[in-house]
């Protein structure tokens, strides 16, 4: 399979691309190199003879159209995104652009390459979304691929007009596409602006911890690699047309969440006082989301797949992971907005 992966020096779009081409896939990854990108991501799948980069912005059509005549892909797997809650309320220019305009501009570039080479059967777009479409839970029930979207951050309202982009190119012009939508994402390269990371490289240079709010909003965790193996399985074997939510079957709140952090950090890299005595609350959010939760049956029944790794067990990993490689993330600790608390603009 000959795979073309916006976004691919990513968080999520690099664990796909390290794993298809462990698979032997011919990847070429295309991202315009923004701030949360990093090239180490990748790197140790650079020098294989089935991999290629390609430095480009999906907002410019002639790159799309150079890079798919020349590579000539059976499926497109789209996760180049603005993906920041803070962000996007600090900026919401930059996640229409992106995600919206950035998304049209792909798809026409796909319908334009799709239509030229006979409508082959064989293609396929693949939209890679976030649960946050959906809106907010309250304490119980899950979401499905029928809940209806109530976006309520500019970040989740701009995927949710993506994932409308790329329905009505479905509907409209035949193309054949398949979405899915993810629960929180996390593991080895997650950009230092989120939770987890966030949390960890704190509690090891003795900052404050910081919890938004009284910290029991919920979030359903899920292990990158294992999301990685999910997606790769839907582009091959899903329905076109239809959509699969993507979840980790590890919901915990917050505090919770960062409370296990610590915990695992006093096992692996004890300090005089518990890691839990940095725990810091923090004005919330504006808008924060109380609850996600996926009900992710549609890709057990359909697709026979279900997330292989426990919160705790990935959260182990994900510690270790920073606590053996500093050098990659001391290298993104200058990068705009890192270290600072962003999206109170509101």
């Amino acid at each position: 399979m000959k795979l073309l992966v916006t976004g691919g020096a990513g968080f999520i779009g690099s664990a796909v691309v390290r794993r298809a081409v462990r698979d032997g896939h011919q990847v070429v990854n295309l991202d315009a190199l923004t701030y949360a990108a990093c090239l180490d991501n990748v790197a140790e799948v650079a020098d294989e003879p089935n991999y290629t980069f390609i430095e480009a912005d999906i907002r410019d059509r002639a790159a799309l159209n150079r890079a798919l005549a020349e590579y000539a892909p059976d499926v497109i797997m789209h996760l180049a995104a603005e993906s920041h809650v803070d962000r996007s309320i600090d900026g919401p220019g930059a996640f229409i652009e992106t995600n919206v305009t950035g998304t049209y501009t792909l798809l026409e570039a796909a319908r334009a390459y799709w239509e030229g080479q006979g409508r082959s059967d064989n293609f396929r777009f693949h939209h890679i979304s976030t649960d946050e479409v959906y809106g907010s839970l309250g304490s119980t029930g899950q979401f499905t691929e029928e809940t209806p979207y109530d976006p309520r951050s500019p970040y989740s309202a701009s995927k949710a007009a993506s994932d409308h982009l790329v329905r009505a190119w479905c509907a409209t012009y035949g193309l054949p596409v398949v979405l899915t939508n993810c629960s929180n994402n996390y593991g080895p390269y997650h950009f230092p602006e989120k939770l987890i990371p966030v949390t960890i490289l704190n509690a090891l240079e003795g900052k404050p911890l910081p919890i938004y709010g009284d910290g029991s909003n919920v979030r359903d965790w899920l292990y990158v690699e294992d999301h990685a193996e999910a997606l790769l399985l839907v582009v091959q074997k899903g329905q076109i047309g239809r959509s699969y939510n993507i979840g980790g079957e590890n919901e915990c709140t917050n505090l919770q969440l960062v409370q296990m952090l610590c915990g695992i950090l006093d096992r692996l890299r004890p300090r005089a006082t518990p890691y839990g005595d940095l725990i810091t609350f923090v004005a919330d959010r504006p808008g924060h989301d109380a609850r996600y939760a996926i009900d992710p049956t549609r890709i057990r029944q359909e697709l026979g797949w279900r997330p292989s790794v426990s919160v705790e067990e990935g959260l182990e990993r994900t510690v270790q992971w920073y606590l053996d490689n500093e050098s990659w993330w001391r290298a993104l600790q200058n990068r705009d907005g890192v270290g600072k608390r962003l999206g109170m603009k509101a």
